[in-house]
């Protein structure tokens, strides 16, 4: 099998491709290596990727005739698109850079799919899509129409873009809706990252809502775990479903959605105090009010991904999190 993997120097795409390689498959990998944060940790993922099997290209999903020319080149079986422009508050500071790489980019890969008969398309949503609701645990069939950030507006219009292409080409598509994932190589922007390296210099963090917080940390190795199984379950058209009686996670067309999360959401201060054990460091507490655009909990409702996969996460925060402290001391030789 052929794959392209979009976002192949990420932290959840890098991931992707040494199971895929593993497993004897062919994979082309692409990213633009964008300054959101350190290329050179991006480049370090790379380097991990020492296969026969993978080629990575230089490539933006916005350059729509290098798209174009990358899928009548390779002619891909399947397509796992992971590529984004990621944070939700880097979206309210600098909110155009979202256009080029989560709109464009999202239809250069739908146009791709559609134009060489792609097998299934599986892409990366987030569970940011949820917004001002406070349903818990989140279930794909509630609404998802009232986002607090642009990056969670682009998320949601990924998924509706995709459903378009479904009905009309026939494409098979996958939305994995991602809660809060952590682990070894993840990215510093997130506040595990920012946490560790603020603990060891001896700096504060600074803990939004006073700390009263939850989140659903799904680690690396689970995420990944979900995304090779689910790529394998194919939507099929269902010509028996409706708009009034279907969720909205499912259609007529070859389209689902699923949330990906540990299903089960731990309290930022217990994650705070795992890290603080696994570095052995009490952390310096900066406690500040809630940010814009963020939520005060997320809970993922995984029920449908396990009737699909199989599979149910099974790593514990307090391990994930050692893994990760462990990392950085030794990515950054503390």
């Amino acid at each position: 099998m052929k794959y392209l993997v979009t976002g192949a120097a990420g932290f959840i795409g890098s991931a992707v491709v040494e199971r895929l390689t593993d497993a004897g498959h062919e994979v082309v990998g692409i990213d633009n290596m964008n300054d959101y944060y350190q290329v050179s940790l991006k480049e370090d993922r790379l380097k991990r990727i020492v296969h026969d099997k993978f080629v990575f290209k230089h490539l933006d999903l916005a350059d729509r005739e290098g798209i174009a020319g990358l899928f009548a080149e390779e002619q891909f079986d399947k397509v796992i698109h992971l590529a984004a422009q990621a944070g939700v508050r880097y979206s309210i500071d600098n909110p155009l850079a979202y256009a080029d790489s989560n709109l464009v980019g999202h239809l250069t890969i739908l146009e791709g799919c559609r134009h060489h008969k792609i097998k299934h398309l599986v892409y990366a949503s987030s569970s940011s899509v949820y917004g001002l609701n406070k349903k818990m645990p989140f279930d794909t069939a509630d609404s998802v129409d009232h986002p607090i950030s642009l990056y969670a507006a682009t998320k949601k219009s990924n998924e509706l873009m995709a459903h378009t292409y479904s009905h009309l080409y026939s494409v098979p598509t996958t939305g994995l809706r991602f809660f809060t994932v952590y682990g070894p190589w993840g990215r510093p922007d997130m506040a595990l990252f920012k946490f560790t390296k603020a603990i060891l210099n001896g700096d504060e963090i600074d803990v939004y809502n006073n700390g009263d917080m939850q989140r659903d940390f799904t680690y690396i190795d689970d995420i990944v775990e979900g995304i090779i199984r689910i790529q394998d379950v194919i939507p099929e058209t269902n010509n028996d479903w409706s708009v009034e009686e279907g969720s909205p996670a499912t259609s007529s067309a070859p389209y689902r959605v699923f949330n990906i999360g540990h299903g089960s959401p731990v309290k930022l201060m217990e994650y705070i105090e795992a890290l603080e054990d696994a570095l052995g460091v009490e952390a310096k507490k900066n406690f500040m009010p809630m940010q814009p655009g963020d939520v005060y909990a997320t809970y993922a409702d995984t029920e449908d991904l396990f009737k699909a996969t199989g599979y149910k996460p099974q790593v514990k925060v307090k391990e994930g999190v050692k893994a990760f402290a462990d990392w950085y001391k030794a990515y950054y030789k503390l």
